[in-house]
Order: C-alpha cells, then structure tokens, then sequence
C-alpha cells in the first residue's frame, strides 16, 4: 500500500460450516458496526427473512466487561423473541457500544412466512469459541450457533 492511502474496512460477515453447527465471522470498523452486522449475520443464518407490519419499538442495554458476551446476550435474546413470537428486529441502532456497555434500539416486525425463505432453525447462540478480537481496521466476532 502506498502511504497517504487509507483503506476503511466495510462491516460484513461470513458463515462457515463447525462440526454439526454453523459459525460467524464479523467484521467491522467500530464496536457499534460489528453488534449491528453480527444481527444480520444471526438472522443470515436462519434464512432471507421478509417482514410485514410496523412493528414494535424495542430497546435493549448489556453491561460487562466483556464485548463479545454482551453482542452473544443481544443476539440470545433477539432468537428467543424469534422463535417465541416470529419476530425479527429491523432497523438496527446501536446506540453506544463501548465495550464495557452496549444499548441499542430497534423495531420488531412479524416475520411474512410466505415471502420468507428459511434455511435452519437455529436452537442457540453459544458460548462455544465466542471471540471478539482486534483486527487491522477494526473488530472481528466469531460465534456459534447451534442447530
């Protein structure tokens, strides 16, 4: 790379096969992008979700001191508001996210079924080689979910 060139890492995330389960790998510039990719990359793994309705405001905060725990919280709570009430959060905010607090914001929609296309169900975000990790320009996340 030549100097005086910055790169900026662009948030994203990739799914890979891990024993009888399914892993993610998100990476992102800042805290606050990772928590927000790490939920499409939850709702990537259960399938091309269509939603219908307004929906209902939702808000969400996490303390501790660990980062990754807190985004694994987030997106624990987020499958058992899916799997209870066929819901998924759209219109994702994270509000602050520094590591040792993370409050976000979003809204509940219904899922459409019929416009949905489902690919696993998904039974548990696990603690299982959860890992949060600087990486040039940015963060990664790496976790497990079982299915």
């Amino acid at each position: 790379m030549r100097p005086g060139i910055v790169v900026r890492m662009e948030a994203r995330y990739e799914l890979f096969d891990h024993t009888a389960d399914i892993g993610a790998r998100v990476v992102a510039p800042t805290l606050d992008a990772l928590a927000r990719t790490a939920v499409e990359a939850l709702y990537g793994v259960i399938g091309s979700l269509a939603v219908a309705g307004s929906g209902e405001s939702a808000r969400f905060a996490y303390q501790g001191d660990d980062a990754a725990v807190m985004i694994r919280d987030w997106l624990a709570d987020l499958l058992v508001e899916f799997e209870s009430h066929g819901r998924c959060l759209t219109d994702v905010v994270v509000e602050s996210f520094d590591g040792a607090h993370l409050r976000a914001a979003g809204v509940f929609r219904a899922i459409d079924a019929s416009r949905s296309e489902f690919h696993r169900e998904v039974k548990a975000v696990t603690y299982h080689e959860l890992a949060l990790r600087t990486v040039d320009g940015g963060y990664e996340l790496v976790f497990i979910v079982d299915i």
